[in-house]
C-alpha cells in the first residue's frame, strides 16, 4: 500500500480550539483513544481522533478503508507502515488500504472515510 501525503505547512497555519474541542461529544474506545463524530452521511464519515500521549503503540486494531481514507494531522504525529506524518500533513490511503497507526505523542487527526471502516480480526 502507497500513501499519497503532503506537507502543507509551508502554507496552511493550523490553530485549535481545545475549549471548543473538549465540548465535542467524544467516544472513548480505551487505550487513550476518543473518537469525535463531526458529520455522517450514508457509509461517509468526518469524525476526530484525540490519542492520548501514553497511548500504547496498538492503540488501533489492524483495519481496512473500503472507499480509502483521507486525514489530516492537527496535532502531534501519526505513523503507520507506510509513512510518519507529522502536524500539517495530509494523507491519502487509497480504497482497500490496510493500516495500523500509531500516535507519538498527544495527536489530534481530522479523517474522512468516503465508504467506512472494516476491522481486521485474527
Amino acid at each position: 500500500m502507497k500513501a499519497l501525503s503532503r506537507d502543507l505547512n509551508d502554507f496552511l497555519r493550523i490553530g485549535l480550539d481545545e475549549a471548543a474541542l473538549e465540548g465535542l461529544p467524544w467516544r472513548d474506545f480505551g487505550k487513550g483513544v476518543r473518537l469525535g463524530k463531526l458529520a455522517r452521511e450514508g457509509k461517509a464519515g468526518l469524525l476526530l481522533y484525540r490519542i492520548g500521549a501514553d497511548a500504547p503503540r496498538d492503540a488501533f486494531a489492524p483495519h481496512r478503508h473500503v472507499g480509502g481514507e483521507a486525514y489530516l494531522v492537527l496535532k502531534g504525529v501519526i505513523a503507520d507502515a507506510t509513512g510518519r506524518y507529522p502536524k500539517g500533513s495530509f494523507v491519502w490511503l487509497p480504497p482497500g488500504s490496510r493500516h495500523a497507526p500509531w500516535a507519538e505523542g498527544e495527536t489530534i487527526v481530522l479523517v474522512l472515510w468516503p465508504e467506512g471502516v472494516e476491522v481486521e480480526h485474527d
